[in-house]
């Protein structure tokens, strides 16, 4: 049999002694004795809380509560060897301390400042989802056609043409240098999000039905695009998402009221940094390796807009 872990053995203990006599006292409540150290079921307490209640259901039976009892020996005899071997005075457990007092205590802090600041109503759930229909509909597609050239100053010119009552086919044939599309007036059929690259995906979704937008720079070059159809889909039903828009809206105002209060804190604090003492510190740091180049001029040699995942 595995070795039962020891926070789930701890949670096994406080079930087996939870239901003691009428009458006793927690605190006379008898467990183990190591060397001249009592536990006792209020000192299990202490560790048990705030652990999940799930766990306790992994342990059960007498088997389970013998090595539940063996694991909670073991950790009280480790910890006195060593304190035994002087190890509470060592210099990498006092460092190890002092990070994990620090930890904890900005955690108490957060809770307070943070996590009680940004709690959120089904409310605020419920307006989330009727704002953001759009992004929770299935199957939701639009019909575009595109005019792809290599620079910006061509693409402001088409696009000034086309506003102008230039039929955008026929210039996408004589213009695009996205020869897979021009042939068909530019036009790359229903697709649905996530399909094009995400630059020209955002900018195609985010236009209405017969209105031409751009320029919009992908790693193909300049695009200038209409939207010519849409398929409305099925919004996906609250009650299907409501806990990941929960964790989500929960996520942003935490955020928000994190921000804020580090912006409040700046203003009670000075802060000094050595740039000097920075910069040697990066350029100490080997193996980081380097930036990817912006404007990589690597491109497949038939212009495509679709992500080649």
């Amino acid at each position: 049999m595995k070795r039962l872990p020891l926070l789930a053995i701890l949670m096994m203990f406080a079930l087996l002694f939870s239901c003691g006599k009428k009458g006793e006292q927690k605190s006379s409540a008898y467990v183990a004795k190591v060397g001249s150290v009592t536990i006792t079921r209020d000192d299990i307490s202490r560790e048990l809380k705030g652990l999940p209640e799930q766990i306790q259901r992994m342990f059960e039976g007498p088997e389970g509560a013998e090595k539940f009892v063996d694991e909670l020996v073991k950790k009280e005899m480790l910890y006195q060897e060593a304190k035994k071997k002087g190890f509470e005075s060592n210099s990498d457990y006092q460092k190890k301390l002092e990070d994990f007092k620090k930890l904890t205590i900005i955690s108490l802090l957060l809770e307070k400042e943070i996590e009680e600041k940004a709690k959120v109503s089904d409310k605020d759930v419920k307006d989330y989802y009727e704002k953001h229909k759009a992004d929770l509909t299935a199957n939701n597609q639009i019909r575009a056609s595109h005019i792809l050239v290599k620079s910006e100053d061509d693409a402001k010119k088409i696009l000034d043409q086309v506003k102008k009552g230039g039929d955008f086919g026929k210039i996408a044939k004589e213009k695009s240098i996205d020869t897979g599309s021009a042939q068909n007036g530019g036009d790359l059929g229903f697709f649905s999000r996530g399909q094009m690259v995400p630059e020209f995906d955002k900018a195609a979704f985010s236009l209405k039905e017969g209105e031409v937008g751009g320029p919009v720079k992908t790693q193909f070059g300049y695009h200038i695009i209409k939207v010519t159809g849409k398929k409305e889909g099925k919004v996906v039903e609250f009650e299907k998402v409501k806990d990941l828009l929960t964790q989500k809206v929960t996520a942003e105002k935490q955020k928000e009221a994190f921000d804020s209060y580090m912006e409040g804190l700046k203003k009670s604090y000075s802060v000094e940094k050595n740039k000097e003492a920075i910069a040697g510190i990066g350029s100490s740091v080997k193996g980081t390796g380097k930036p990817e180049a912006e404007g990589d001029k690597s491109q497949p040699s038939k212009p495509d807009v679709k992500d080649k995942k």
